[in-house]
């Protein structure tokens, strides 16, 4: 990673604010997007070597935000110093089921999620360098169907698949794109609610750090699908050969579920008693 040029959205959330600590530690030229400039400022400010990194004040939601993202990447080019790899990190979730959620806010996850994303794949294709390298964040929720996050679970499906086809395309060239699927994770896209299901559920949590350095080994290792976390790669491909299983297991938590989900958002979360559904 040492002298890596990377450009990496949504910077300043729990998992990218993990992830820029980490490369900058070892040795990457970081490119931090983000909507909030103070935000990005104070992250650029307390990473190794702070004078080498660069940010860019952009909501990628936005065909405005995308395009700034994209001159930036181009003058890079043009300097000599060609992006060599793109972290498509940015994301959004709400833990809620569908007929509880908003149009616009459903809306609004896909356009960050999944079509900001494949916009920039897009447009990456034209300033990254010639071996470079893009990596997608999706989600466990990808290949496990998990009630509250039914859009959440698509967007990040999308994003696989989106993910599987253009590493295809790439096929014969030097650039490749590959995916990786964090479990739950300890930021603040997840509310008390769900932070309380998690917790009631047993559900693994893992920290933004311990997934930061497995997405670096991932893009260092150049392999196409890597899951994070035990059980949860297990249930991913059981789901695949044996959905009914899964759902069945499910299908047993789902009081739990419905508990934290029809909770009214911003109210203390009283937890019923702790079973294990295992």
């Amino acid at each position: 990673m040492k002298n890596t040029i990377i450009l990496l959205t949504g910077a300043t959330g729990g998992i990218g604010r993990a992830l820029a600590d980490a490369l900058a530690k070892k040795g990457a030229i970081l490119v931090l997007v983000g909507r909030h400039l103070n935000a990005l400022h104070a992250l650029k400010n307390q990473l190794v070597n702070d004078e080498h990194h660069q940010i860019i004040e952009a909501d990628i939601g936005t065909a405005e935000g995308r395009d700034k993202v994209n001159q930036h990447a181009r003058w890079l080019g043009q300097q000599g110093t060609p992006i060599e790899i793109l972290i498509n990190n940015a994301g959004v979730n709400g833990f809620n089921y569908l007929s509880m959620r908003a149009d616009d806010s459903i809306e609004h996850e896909i356009a960050i999620n999944l079509t900001a994303p494949i916009l920039l794949c897009k447009h990456a294709l034209e300033w990254l360098a010639p071996t470079g390298l893009i990596a997608n964040i999706g989600s466990t929720f990808a290949g496990i169907g998990f009630p509250g996050y039914a859009n959440y679970g698509a967007t990040k499906s999308g994003l696989y698949r989106f993910t599987e086809a253009l590493n295809r395309e790439l096929h014969g060239t030097q650039q490749c794109a590959i995916y990786i699927a964090p479990r739950a994770t300890k930021t603040a896209l997840n509310d008390a609610r769900a932070t309380a299901m998690n917790k009631q559920l047993r559900n693994h949590v893992d920290s933004p750090e311990w997934v930061a350095n497995h997405i670096i080994r991932a893009i260092e290792k150049r392999c196409f699908a890597t899951w994070l976390g035990w059980p949860e790669k297990l249930f991913v491909r059981l789901n695949q050969l044996f959905p009914s299983l899964v759902g069945h297991g499910i299908a047993k938590q789902k009081d739990i579920i419905d508990f934290h989900a029809n909770t009214p958002q911003g109210l203390p979360v009283v937890e019923e008693s702790h079973h294990d559904y295992s």
